[in-house]
């Protein structure tokens, strides 16, 4: 009962991940805002205080100029113990007569320390209005290094939460993905290793259909399953490949994408015409043609989908330059809207009743995270079709990482 209660409690979670990021989300804008709200509250109560403490100061100056007996108080109790407010008092007309608390460079000259005078003057006026002493002078001052500092603490508090946490996100959405793919790989080995017991035991029944009485009057028939067969190895091999660091090297696009092709049309509709124009059939690209053929398959089956089993497939292969070699496959299929883009890349999005919805995203895997190269639907518009664009590194010296810019050339 416990552990039902625990999966029901699990199935929930990932059921409402949505919403939870969005509560989370929303509970650290509360405490972040809150934060600011506090801090702000703190400020002008600071503010306030420094105030009171400059008009203080103000007035013990202004006793003081009369009262000169209590001067000796005055300017040990009150006014020597501004040490932290800068200040700057100032005649009628605008001259500097004295200043606190305002940093001037080492072994500064009159003029230097004019300018600065001057520069802190016109911050204190963008601050706070002056106060008046005797209708004679005039004090001017601005917020205190601590205050300046608090006030801004909390934006930079909230600054250091976005960076950590952005950078824990990343961590943890890297390690999600390290870990499902470990399962993946794991998955499509064992796969694999369970596939090659059948596969061996068909093989050897076909050998043995070759040497039996049947042969003359089943020819065809075992011809087309020694082709499935074989059909069944390669895919072993290319679940076996998931997980492993390929084989890439040059091949001939062409001759590629054409065995792959040759190998549907007898496996699909009758009603889908396919054809592949190779403009140069000597362009070699860098691949491993196992799963290059997979991502070809992959394509072209989700294009047939898409035109319910009746239209046209073609696919053109285009030298760009000598690093990139291009392979478009275009549909007669029902189209997508632009925000379709990218999401039909996603693990488990399909548009049928029946499917995993992992063609695309496997094909992405295979091109992105194997071949270096990239993956994008090029262009689509409803019910006119969609058309992929396969970019491919065209030689030893462009199996670099694909860059960004590129990608957004060759998308435009």
């Amino acid at each position: 009962m416990k552990n039902k209660l625990q999966d029901i409690a699990i199935l929930d979670f990932y059921q409402n991940k949505n919403r939870i990021k969005w509560l989370i989300f929303i509970s650290s804008v509360i405490i972040s805002f809150g934060s600011i709200y506090y801090t702000n509250l703190l400020v002008e109560e600071l503010k306030e205080r420094e105030r009171r403490q400059i008009e203080l100061f103000a007035i013990a100056l202004e006793y003081a100029s009369v009262n000169t007996d209590a001067l000796s108080f005055i300017n040990e109790e009150i006014i020597k113990q501004n040490n932290s407010i800068p200040v700057i008092i100032v005649d009628l007309d605008g001259n500097a007569i004295e200043n606190r608390n305002i940093k001037f460079k080492k072994n500064a000259d009159p003029e230097e320390i004019e300018k600065v005078i001057q520069k802190e003057l016109e911050k204190m006026k963008a601050e706070y209005e002056p106060i008046l002493i005797e209708d004679s002078f005039l004090v001017y001052y601005r917020n205190s290094e601590l205050l300046t500092s608090l006030k801004y603490y909390p934006y930079v508090q909230l600054a250091v939460i976005l960076v950590f946490g952005a950078l824990a996100y990343a961590v943890f959405n890297q390690s999600k993905i390290a870990e499902q793919n470990r399962v993946w790989a794991g998955l499509t080995k064992e796969t694999a290793h369970q596939l090659g017991t059948p596969i061996a035991s068909l093989m050897a029944w076909i050998d043995y259909l070759r040497n039996s009485p049947v042969w003359e009057e089943n020819k065809e028939v075992i011809k087309e399953m020694d082709k499935d067969v074989v059909k069944l190895r390669m895919v072993t091999e290319r679940f076996s490949s998931i997980g492993s660091t390929p084989s890439i090297q040059p091949e001939n696009v062409f001759s590629v994408v054409d065995e792959a092709i040759n190998y549907l049309r007898p496996r699909i509709s009758t009603k889908v015409k396919m054809k592949v124009n190779g403009y140069a059939n000597n362009i070699e690209a860098m691949l491993n043609k196992p799963l290059f053929e997979w991502v070809i398959e992959n394509l072209c089956k989700n294009a047939v989908d898409a035109m319910k089993g009746q239209g046209e497939i073609s696919i053109d292969i285009v030298k760009e330059s000598e690093r990139y070699v291009f392979v478009d496959i275009t549909d007669s299929g029902k189209g997508m809207e632009k925000n379709m883009y990218k999401k039909v890349f996603n693990p488990g999005f399909t548009t049928r009743q029946r499917g995993w919805g992992l063609g695309l995203t496997l094909a992405k895997r295979i091109i992105e995270g194997y071949h270096n190269g990239k993956i994008f639907v090029k262009n689509s518009e409803p019910g006119k079709g969609t058309t992929f664009r396969i970019v491919l590194n065209g030689t030893k010296e462009g199996i670099t990482k694909f860059r960004r810019e590129d990608f957004l050339e060759h998308k435009a």
